[in-house]
């Protein structure tokens, strides 16, 4: 490779005149529409890159190259569960029939697709143990707002607008409050027990007439299972909140139990998580809401319904206890193939296998690096797990360095600094499909930066060493990020 040319923008290795293509003549070159202002017109060519082909092609490989992903090496991002995506679920995706389709077509001219998008929220009704699903939230935030709207709605519907507060556990997921927020509702937080679970007595304190609902992660953000929900769900029916689950977690559940068998009346699932869809980098997800029976006539429109003649429809007017539309058309329908691919691909007998197999390979590497990682709270954990950073911080190592050492070592970094309960948190997170040989790569390797931590600090504290590029100021680097270039004359 050649590194004077590697690294570089497209636009540093242009020279006038090069070209990579030849196009025919066209008979409108030189010709400008009558009709078109002339402040719309260009003054002169745009400054676009003049590169060969294979300046082009090598430019791009090269960068593409740097991208890090399931397809690529083991990836322990722990709350996002990044899981591989199977290649036939993008085979199904790609399927000319479904890519091709417009969205304001005809229902008669895209049966099978509709059928789809059906018998996938049925699926999701049976996983979960809830009564219908809407597929129409685009990402797992957006189905917490719809969600939270669906709640808001049922409690209006009552004549009961007392009820604006939202009970959210100091473990969850950031976007819960934010979610709440955005849906007009005050958030009331709820303290966490020494053992990272609900504090039932600071929950007990904090029930009223006021309460619209509580929100709860199960297993919680600390990989946690939640064994107090029979209790607390008990006590905010009792005080006529419902319960909404957060399904981004979902994952360590398949197979062994169900929310709404647990008492829960709302819940939003992740399809890019829990189903193997590729996400990352703000897209593209889908997050179906699912709710319990007698909650069904307060989900969104548009809805696809089976007709008594066995035929699908789109039903897009308002129904009168509907909150509305939360976007244009049915979400992400590319993400619900993938989901839908899975899910048939897998069977009822191997997805029941999803949540033992996640939480076995989850245990087993933290029992492997308790010795070197600080273990704040000692107990079984679900899909994923957090460590305090190293068990022996004397030479100054920060989870961040770990972290940048592991790229050095071909490893994608767990999350880190979440959740915000400990200092130096580091997040864990292996999935149900990894292997034993690259979970035991893995655990070598952060043994062997415990004790390059010991050895040579400074090792580990410069890392990366092997990157395109070194150590960032991440500080710098995100308040005065460098988004455009701009041509200077040598």
């Amino acid at each position: 490779m050649n590194n004077k040319l590697y690294g570089k923008l497209i636009i540093e290795l242009s020279h006038p005149g090069r070209k990579g293509y030849s196009l025919p003549h066209s008979e409108y070159e030189g010709y400008t529409p009558a009709d078109l202002p002339a402040n719309l017109l260009r003054g002169k060519a745009p400054e676009l890159p003049e590169c060969d082909e294979p300046t082009v092609v090598r430019h791009y490989t090269n960068h593409s190259a740097n991208n890090f992903g399931v397809n690529n090496g083991f990836y322990p991002l722990g709350s996002c569960t990044m899981k591989y995506n199977p290649v036939i679920n993008e085979e199904v995706a790609a399927m000319q029939q479904f890519a091709g389709l417009h969205p304001l077509q005809p229902a008669e001219t895209c049966q099978g697709a509709l059928r789809i998008y059906h018998e996938l929220q049925s699926m999701l009704a049976a996983i979960t143990g809830l009564s219908q699903f809407t597929l129409n939230p685009c990402a797992g935030a957006h189905g917490e707002l719809t969600g939270l709207m669906v709640i808001r709605a049922y409690h209006q519907s009552r004549g009961d607008d007392r009820r604006t507060k939202v009970l959210i556990p100091d473990s969850a997921h950031g976007t819960n409050p934010a979610s709440a927020a955005v849906c007009g509702l005050e958030v009331v937080e709820v303290k966490s027990q020494a053992d990272g679970t609900v504090d039932v007595d600071d929950l007990k304190s904090k029930l009223d007439e006021g309460v619209a609902c509580m929100m709860m992660t199960n297993p919680n953000t600390l990989g946690l299972f939640e064994h107090n929900i029979p209790e607390i769900q008990t006590l905010v029916h009792q005080c006529g909140g419902l319960m909404y689950y957060d399904g981004a977690n979902l994952n360590p559940m398949l197979g062994v139990c169900r929310p709404g068998d647990m008492g829960f009346d709302v819940m939003h699932i992740n399809l890019h998580k829990t189903f193997s869809t590729p996400h990352g980098g703000g897209g593209p997800g889908s997050g179906p809401v699912g709710v319990r029976a007698g909650l069904e006539p307060f989900l969104p429109t548009p809805r696809v319904v089976k007709d008594a003649d066995g035929t699908f429809s789109v039903k897009t007017g308002r129904y009168e206890q509907s909150l509305g539309s939360i976007g244009q058309f049915f979400g992400n329908y590319a993400v619900v193939l993938r989901a839908y691919a899975y899910i048939l691909t897998m069977g009822r007998e191997n997805l029941g296998l999803v949540g033992p197999l996640a939480t076995l390979n989850a245990n087993y590497i933290k029992e492997q690096l308790r010795d070197d990682y600080l273990l704040p709270i000692d107990s079984p954990c679900m899909h994923e797990f957090v460590f305090d950073g190293l068990r022996d911080k004397s030479q100054g190592v920060t989870t961040m360095d770990v972290a940048k050492r592991l790229l050095d070592y071909g490893y994608h970094a767990p999350t880190i600094y979440f959740p915000l309960l400990f200092h130096e948190s580091l997040m864990i997170e292996p999935t149900e499909n990894e292997s034993k040989e690259t979970i035991d790569g893995f655990i070598e390797v952060m043994h062997s930066i415990a004790r390059e931590a010991q050895t040579n600090p400074d090792e580990v504290k410069g890392a990366p060493h092997s990157t395109p590029i070194g150590r960032v100021d991440d500080v710098l680097a995100a308040k005065n990020p460098v988004l455009t270039w701009k041509h200077t004359q040598a």
